[in-house]
């Protein structure tokens, strides 16, 4: 039913204008339109909308990533625009806080929004 329909993200965030500038300006995505419900961006094709809760608690599991061709060049451009990777004591991760998957097939590593919403980028 749903497999050639597009897929929309949805994140939720306390302050619009602070999530703007982050995925806007620190992630890079295209700013499309506030529609006085979410801010909408383009993710590279796919419709990111954060919408605005007051009072909102980020979940503690991973809300959305994206997919890149090289996770160590990803991880330290997003380090030098001030984003921090998390370190989880369950994962061994590297220097870069990049997590091998069992078998090597994926490279994932985390960070969080500026409402603490996890983030990912995966190689793989």
């Amino acid at each position: 039913m749903l497999g050639n329909a597009a897929v929309v993200a949805i994140v939720m965030t306390s302050d619009g204008a602070r999530a703007r500038r982050f995925y806007e300006e620190t992630l890079g995505l295209r700013f499309v339109v506030d529609d006085g419900f979410a801010q909408v961006f383009d993710a590279n094709g796919v419709t990111l909308r954060v919408s605005v809760m007051e009072g909102y608690t980020p979940p503690s599991y991973s809300v959305m990533g994206w997919k890149v061709a090289d996770i160590v060049e990803t991880v330290r451009a997003l380090a030098a625009a001030g984003v921090a990777t998390l370190r989880y004591p369950f994962f061994e991760q590297d220097e870069l806080g990049i997590w091998t998957a069992p078998g090597g097939v994926a490279k994932v590593a985390f960070f969080n929004d500026p409402d603490g919403n996890v983030l990912s980028v995966t190689e793989g």
